[in-house]
């Protein structure tokens, strides 16, 4: 090889080495620190890897108990893998800087990388230019995992936000958790004016929902630590509720009930189109149509409904089928979000 060919392969080596090292921090700095949705390509293609592998054993699953437990490894086990993959592509970046500052050889530079990166001492190089290199791979090395360490708090203490809540509806709703059964709490007393610090706190709740699950989306894939509930549901229960008050009864409410409703609504749909969108996901659909239809309340459902809040004594709205119409129309604002969120994360049949 000419001296001028491999000079070019050098410089051509560094530049490429500079460009990924530059984009990996960028993208581990917009993971866990800029306040804001962002998608990064790179942490897209880890989980997107792993989700790959992750869908392939739970399809051979024969019940829904398994795959919840198969699907329940996936974000931590992602979560672990970011920041091999961020230490890798540091690692080959800086490789290909020592090469074309002089090492001799891509296998020493990469050994060098190695060594620095993870501070090992064991590759050493007396040149001055490359040691400032060198001290400043082993920084960003120690960088990349303190960032990722410091984080794991704060995603568990999202998490466990997040869980009490669903905790709570399957108290107050019933096992099944049923929006019916949630109104019937709600007006144990017959009065709906008399629930505002309820619905406040509902609406805190999916406010920091919308918040959380966007900028940092692993916690969407975090699964509830009981196999029947989910985040997802939950969100769904809140909403049905809200709709069966609007559409079914005929009782003075308070202005609460509406703005929670909204915000339901808002959290849903942002987190539909940070997925669909600026991340790109396609879900799998992995349940069964019987795992399918039972997330989803049909005519029958609406039913039982009008019937069980009759015989809780509630005032109806004088016409059943045109309550029914009132309430799908307004499903249809959030019903294609909770269909696209249970088949990506795969949520139970009830909460």
């Amino acid at each position: 090889m000419s001296s001028s060919v491999e000079y070019g392969l050098r410089l051509l080596a560094g530049l490429a080495g500079g460009w990924l090292v530059i984009t990996t921090v960028s993208g581990a700095i917009r993971s866990f620190v800029l306040p804001r949705n962002e998608s990064v390509r790179l942490n897209a293609f880890v989980f997107g890897g792993l989700r790959a592998v992750f869908d392939f054993a739970a399809r051979r699953a024969n019940n829904y108990a398994r795959r919840d437990r198969i699907l329940a490894h996936y974000a931590p086990v992602g979560l672990v893998a970011l920041p091999i993959g961020w230490l890798a592509l540091v690692g080959l970046g800086y490789a290909g800087i020592y090469w074309a500052l002089g090492v001799d050889g891509f296998t020493k530079s990469y050994e060098l990388s190695g060594s620095s990166l993870l501070t090992l001492g064991t590759a050493k190089n007396n040149d001055f230019v490359i040691n400032v290199f060198s001290y400043s791979e082993a920084t960003l090395g120690l960088l990349l995992l303190t960032l990722l360490i410091s984080y794991i708090p704060t995603i568990y203490q999202a998490f466990s936000r997040r869980e009490l809540v669903v905790a709570q509806l399957e108290l107050r709703a019933g096992v099944p958790a049923t929006p019916h059964g949630l109104v019937q709490w709600l007006g144990q007393d017959k009065d709906f004016t008399n629930d505002d610090a309820q619905w406040l706190a509902w609406e805190q709740w999916l406010v920091e929902l919308d918040e959380s699950h966007t900028s940092l989306p692993v916690l969407a894939f975090f699964r509830s630590p009981q196999g029947g509930r989910s985040w997802v549901l939950a969100t769904g229960l809140i909403l049905d509720a809200a709709n069966l008050l609007f559409s079914a009864l005929d009782v003075p409410r308070s202005r609460q009930v509406e703005i929670t409703f909204t915000a339901g609504v808002l959290a849903l749909n942002r987190i539909h189109r940070f997925f669909d969108k600026k991340s790109e996901t396609t879900p799998v659909e992995l349940r069964t149509p019987e795992e399918m239809a039972a997330t989803t309340p049909g005519r029958a459902e609406f039913a039982q409904a009008w019937q069980a809040l009759r015989a809780a004594g509630l005032a109806l709205r004088p016409d059943e089928e045109l309550a029914w119409q009132h309430y799908t129309e307004r499903r249809v604002r959030y019903e294609p979000s909770l269909k696209f969120l249970g088949a990506l994360l795969m949520t139970p049949p009830s909460i």
